[in-house]
């Protein structure tokens, strides 16, 4: 296993409306990334998400913290994986960032 991969989104949106954003944003993501990744486990324990993922015949655990001003993903990926953790960490914070903009 590799370093986690972590990716902090700050917002304006309070915990709340973040995490109603952030659970309409997996249920989205399921359907529109199925052909890249499966989500094969989703826990809410308050406002902590744990889950894990596969995706190119590998598997992925991690966990999103949901505060009052900003979420934290964490991610420990495998080592083939971990090769697209820079794309994927830009990517993660583009459109969590777009998720959590305050509308």
């Amino acid at each position: 296993m590799s370093e986690p991969l972590v990716v902090i989104i700050p917002h304006r949106l309070g915990r709340d409306e973040a995490l109603r954003r952030i659970k309409d944003g997996l249920d989205r993501a399921k359907y529109e990334f199925a052909w890249l990744l499966s989500l094969e486990e989703a826990v809410w324990t308050g406002d902590r998400l744990t889950f894990r993922v596969a995706a190119l015949g590998q598997r992925a655990s991690g966990i999103i913290d949901v505060y009052e001003a900003g979420a934290r993903l964490e991610i420990t990926l495998p080592w083939l994986l971990a090769r697209f953790a820079h794309a994927a960490q830009r990517v993660i914070g583009q459109k969590g960032q777009l998720m959590l903009e305050k509308k």
